[in-house]
């Protein structure tokens, strides 16, 4: 057990480090007193460090901050550049298409093709462009509600699906409540939107019997509150359960996708009726997509056929722009390969292993939970079967000096729970370094 005051120890000499290095980036913010809290997104604030890293540049698996330091990056832009930053592909269709034009609200030639490597990839026949995933959850809980008449959806406890209120709503002390964080919000979300535990079949089947959702939106597996495995047979149970109930699957694989191979439904199944894939698949340009079923389909054509013409409340100007369009066919076609997906699940492997190998060799009761290639170390004895157990085991002053620690060493892990994820450029020599790191930071932690 690693101690409170190790921890504080631990974080305070690695603050002091962090300074004495990053003399530009304190700097920066000094200076970037427009930007409300110094930046221009306010979640990147969200870091660990006494201020965040000002990145410089990046390619393959490497960034460089303004302060001439170099990264292993394991963040990779929580999953925005999971396949490396600025393939040479993309960057090169990218130039081309900035000079014939980057927004037409027109289809683009390369569209035709695009729609194909979504089906060949992900297996659904139809699909929509969206400009991020939040965009994306939004509409297909609106096409859902839409095309069945009913109102409610179905989430699991700890889940995060980008900015969609009504997946702001968790478990305290087994009641519905929405979540403190959310800002601004004036309507009780709790009568429209069902959350239970995941991995939850008695829950599911009770709330997906009362015949009044719509859809349910998950993760094929949770990732957003630490990792949380789908337990033996529930995504087939989940499948069964909407199929009796004339319920709508949703996979959000934005993250998931690091499964394999066309995400976590095609690598392991069941396949959804709809799914939702975002940052990745444009390698870091502002897209993501959602697939739907020929059954689905035909269910909102019909509805779009039964109401007025004008605004549906889905899509913006910029949906689907001819940028996004070049890149998600650059991606798919050039960059998102099975290659792609044997290297990065070979580098995760060998991650895996060297932390289980320093845990055990530290005397840690930690584990190490893997999603293809995203990987995290929990520091609890057992993986958590739900989102409430999984926060319960969360030590976020440990996370946060351990993260720090590994910053100043060159290794950039996401700030939200220390995940790692390996990309197809990630070397071998990255992954032993990390590996390497982590060993040091339990020593300091434990002298």
């Amino acid at each position: 057990m690693i101690s409170d005051s190790a921890i504080a120890r631990v974080a305070a000499r690695e603050a002091e480090r962090f300074r004495a290095a990053n003399s530009s980036a304190f700097g920066h913010h000094a200076a970037a007193k427009g930007w409300f809290q110094s930046v221009p997104f306010h979640w990147m604030r969200d870091w660990p460090s006494p201020v965040p890293i000002v990145s410089a540049s990046a390619q393959g698996a490497t960034l460089t901050s303004i302060d001439n330091q170099t990264f292993d990056d394991f963040c990779l832009g929580d999953t925005a550049s999971l396949f490396g930053h600025s393939p040479p592909a993309l960057a090169d269709a990218i130039a081309k298409q900035a000079r014939e034009g980057l927004s037409f609200m027109l289809p683009t030639e390369r569209g035709a093709a695009l729609a194909g490597r979504l089906t060949a990839m992900f297996g659904l026949p139809q699909w929509q462009v969206t400009t991020t995933a939040s965009e994306a959850n939004r509409a297909v809980i609106r096409w859902c509600r839409g095309i069945s008449g009913r109102p409610k959806i179905l989430t699991f406890n700890g889940a995060y699906h980008g900015a969609v209120d009504d997946a702001f709503v968790e478990l305290k002390s087994g009641a519905p409540t929405m979540r403190a964080s959310l800002v601004g919000q004036v309507h009780d979300l709790t009568g429209t939107t069902t959350v239970i535990e995941f991995n939850d079949e008695h829950a599911l089947a009770a709330a997906l019997r009362s015949g009044d959702i719509a859809c349910v939106l998950a993760e094929p597996v949770m990732t957003n509150v630490g990792m949380v495995r789908d337990a033996p047979g529930f995504l087939a149970t989940l499948r069964a359960l909407c199929d009796e109930s004339g319920t709508l699957l949703i996979f959000d694989e934005t993250h998931t996708i690091s499964s394999g191979y066309g995400g976590h439904g095609v690598a392991h199944g069941p396949t959804p009726d709809l799914m939702v894939v975002g940052k990745s698949i444009g390698g870091g340009v502002p897209c993501a997509v959602y697939g739907f079923s020929e059954a689905v389909a035909a269910r909102m054509a019909q509805l779009n056929q039964s109401r007025p013409a004008g605004h549906s409340g889905i899509g913006t100007t910029l949906s689907a722009n001819a940028l996004a369009i070049t890149a998600m066919d650059v991606m798919l076609s050039d960059v998102i390969t099975l290659s792609a997906y044997a290297h990065m699940l070979h580098g995760a492997a060998r991650l895996v292993a060297g932390l289980e190998q320093e845990i055990v060799a530290a005397g840690l009761d930690w584990h190490v939970t893997q999603v293809g290639a995203r990987v995290e170390f929990l520091t609890c004895p057992t993986p958590p079967r739900n989102g409430s157990q999984a926060k319960a085991a969360m030590r976020p002053e440990l996370e946060a000096a351990f993260h720090l620690f590994l910053a100043n060493r060159g290794i950039l892990l996401a700030p939200f729970h220390n995940m790692m994820l390996v990309s197809p450029v990630t070397g071998d020599d990255q992954i032993d370094r990390l590996v390497g790191a982590f060993a040091d930071g339990v020593r300091a932690l434990k002298e």
